[in-house]
């Protein structure tokens, strides 16, 4: 059994406008692979999606915002709580929604009306225990059962501003690595002294880009040949 406790009790929840503060995250991992084009990115996202108690649809964790913490708190708390995972969150929001509680859905009533805002958090641990095992499994997908299973729009969006953010960022992160391998390293030539003793000969430019190019080529996991 689990040793943490989840909180219970809405004594300390936020609202506004006669609106829960709610907070989440789509907790997400990418699979082994040598490909970091952005194009074939989608294909390498799993993201992790629990059930919801008496029900057979499939939800990202999220819950009550609360007064004593902040609002990336609450999302790794959820996280924890709900899913039994901690990670990496990303603490620019991936939007917010404006929805009705599950139990609520059909009634016309402002009851139950709920302000959420959503994160991307990359896993990087699975609990075997955690404190609402006994209400949520959880289930790793690709995107596109992701998004078969979402029940609501603002599930969808949330989703697909998540692959956007995703997309984004690692576009970023290869564009600086052909960059390096663009523009030669002055590293090497900045630094004139080694050590009191110790005279070397400095690469030449070009020398200099095909010591970049079998580094890069390596790390993607070709041959050098």
């Amino acid at each position: 059994m689990s040793t943490m406790l989840a909180r219970i009790g809405r004594h300390r929840q936020r609202y506004e406008n006669n609106l829960r503060l709610v907070s989440g995250c789509i907790p997400y991992r990418l699979t082994k692979g040598n490909d970091c084009e952005t194009d074939n990115l989608e294909s390498r996202v799993e993201v992790l999606m629990i059930s919801s108690p008496n029900r057979d649809d499939l939800v990202f964790p999220k819950g009550g915002w609360e007064d004593d913490e902040t609002l990336e708190e609450a999302a790794c708390r959820e996280a924890l709580e709900e899913a039994g995972i901690k990670g990496k969150l990303n603490d620019t929001p991936l939007g917010v929604w404006e929805f009705r509680s599950k139990s609520r859905q059909d009634m016309c009533s402002l009851e139950g009306g709920c302000k959420g805002y959503m994160f991307a958090l990359e896993v990087t641990e699975e609990l075997e225990t955690w404190p609402e095992r006994e209400n949520h499994d959880r289930r790793w997908l690709c995107v596109t059962e992701a998004f078969k299973l979402c029940r609501y729009e603002w599930m969808r969006k949330a989703l697909e501003n998540f692959l956007n953010m995703l997309k984004e960022n690692w576009k970023q992160k290869y564009e600086a690595i052909n960059e390096l391998i663009e523009s030669p390293s002055q590293t090497v030539s900045d630094c004139q002294i080694i050590t009191p003793n110790l005279c070397i000969d400095h690469p030449s430019s070009d020398q200099r880009h095909g010591m970049m190019l079998s580094w890069f080529v390596t790390v993607k996991g070709l041959p050098l040949s």
